[in-house]
């Protein structure tokens, strides 16, 4: 029997084999990743704009109505009570979140602004 001649292959199909076969990435494969690693930089600098400075909120950074911050709208509220104010009474009057009041409470006391006169009752050192 006589085999049929076949044409030889080109370079650059054995050059596509190799790549997919050994799952090497091509040219538009790297662009592809940095078009993406590019979109994903964007969104992070468009969001660090809105209080997040690595991944931690900070009580500067999160301002309130009246151009003041989280913390400083708290700090007034418990400043301007005689006898201390308690958990429900800033919440009701600031309008924000359980967490972010019970937080930001936490923040003020660790920093040495307020005390805790007794349980959920806080007073400015």
């Amino acid at each position: 029997m006589t085999r049929k001649k076949r044409k030889p292959a080109s370079f650059d199909a054995m050059v596509k084999l190799f790549i997919r076969n050994y799952d090497i990435p091509t040219r538009k494969d790297i662009d592809t990743l940095l078009a993406k690693l590019d979109r994903i930089e964007s969104l992070i600098k468009a969001g660090s704009g809105q209080g997040r400075t690595g991944g931690k909120t900070t009580l500067s950074s999160q301002k309130g109505g009246k151009g003041e911050t989280v913390a400083e709208k708290i700090y007034r509220i418990i400043k301007h009570s005689r006898n201390g104010v308690g958990f429900a009474e800033i919440r009701s009057k600031t309008g924000y979140k359980e967490k972010k009041v019970r937080n930001t409470i936490y923040r003020l006391h660790n920093m040495g602004r307020i005390t805790r006169k007794s349980r959920g009752l806080y007073i400015v050192t």
